[in-house]
Order: C-alpha cells, then sequence, then structure tokens
C-alpha cells in the first residue's frame, strides 16, 4: 500500500453520508485476534465488552462517524454450515451492533447469481473503495485506497444486491 493512502481512520472521518462493508471469506487470520479467536475456542470466553482495549477504537470510531449522520452497514456473505471463525464473528457482532452498525449476513447458496468483485472492500460515501487483500489462509497482505468509477460502481451494486438477499443480524441463526 502507498505510504499515502488514507487509513480506515482517515476515511471514516471524512466520510459525510455512509461506510458499506462487504465480507465474503469463512476465516480471517488476522493475527490481532488470533489469541481471542484461540480463547474463544478453547474456552466460550468472547470479549464483547464495547470499552474494553481491543474494541474501544472501533467503537469510538464508527459511533463518531454515525453520530455525524453517516450509515455504516456491513453485509457477510458466509457457507454454511459455517465456519468455526464466523461463528466467532457472529457471537461477537453484537459489539458492532452498539457502535452503530447495521449488519447483515447472506448464506453464499444465496449469492450465486450476483456479480461481486474479487475482494473484500469498504466504500465510502459511494465515492472512494478499500480493497483489502488477504493471504489463502486468511492473513491480512494489505489494502488499497481507489476512486476509480468503476471499481466503486461495481461495489456499490454489489454491496446493495447483497444487502436486498441478506438477513439482519438479529434473525440470522447460525448453521
Amino acid at each position: 500500500m502507498p505510504s499515502n493512502a488514507p487509513t480506515i481512520a482517515d476515511l471514516f472521518a471524512g466520510a459525510t453520508r455512509s461506510a458499506v462493508h462487504l465480507e465474503m471469506r469463512d476465516h480471517y487470520g488476522v493475527a490481532a485476534e488470533a489469541d481471542d479467536f484461540r480463547e474463544w475456542l478453547d474456552t466460550g470466553h468472547l470479549d464483547t465488552d464495547p470499552a474494553s482495549p481491543d474494541w474501544a477504537p472501533w467503537v469510538d470510531l464508527v459511533s463518531q462517524a454515525v453520530a455525524r449522520g453517516v450509515s455504516v452497514r456491513r453485509a457477510r456473505i458466509v457457507s454454511e454450515p459455517v465456519t468455526d471463525y464466523i461463528r466467532y464473528e457472529h457471537a461477537s457482532t453484537s459489539v458492532n451492533l452498539h457502535a452503530g452498525e447495521d449488519v447483515r449476513w447472506l448464506p453464499r447458496r444465496n449469492a450465486s447469481a450476483l456479480a461481486l468483485p474479487g475482494n473484500d472492500f469498504w466504500l465510502f460515501d459511494g465515492q472512494v473503495v478499500r480493497w483489502g487483500f488477504f493471504s489463502g489462509n486468511g492473513a491480512s497482505v494489505g489494502h488499497e485506497v481507489s476512486t476509480d468509477e468503476a471499481s466503486t460502481r461495481l461495489c456499490a451494486e454489489a454491496f446493495e444486491a447483497v444487502w436486498a438477499l441478506a438477513t439482519p443480524h438479529d434473525r440470522y441463526k447460525i448453521r
């Protein structure tokens, strides 16, 4: 990623209308949450305290955007039966909701007819896309920011198509 590329915090700070996130992987190997995920697998304990050191920066970022009138939505396309990682995400989504995000889930089998980008993304105000790149085992390998019209249009249309078919978090039952 170029050194002058805006951070996720910068992109949230600049958003005035919307921030949407599409997640399409069944497992993420994010180093920062590896210990938490392993503890959850071993003990069932999960940090869902929005004020905890792990969650507070995200909660603050999203809450501030929402307070400014920015709509923050997240959609997750998942294979069923779900992986342990998706179970873990589902169990911690209460914190995303607390921060002000609206979250929906779409079983992958219901996404077959949708045109989707090849990578996860955040889209800010329909104009700036932040691609997320991951290795085969789910480790983050970087991000790229683009304002290319074709890319932002693809992301906006894909997200809205997923959103229309997806189930709100409080009604989605893990299978």
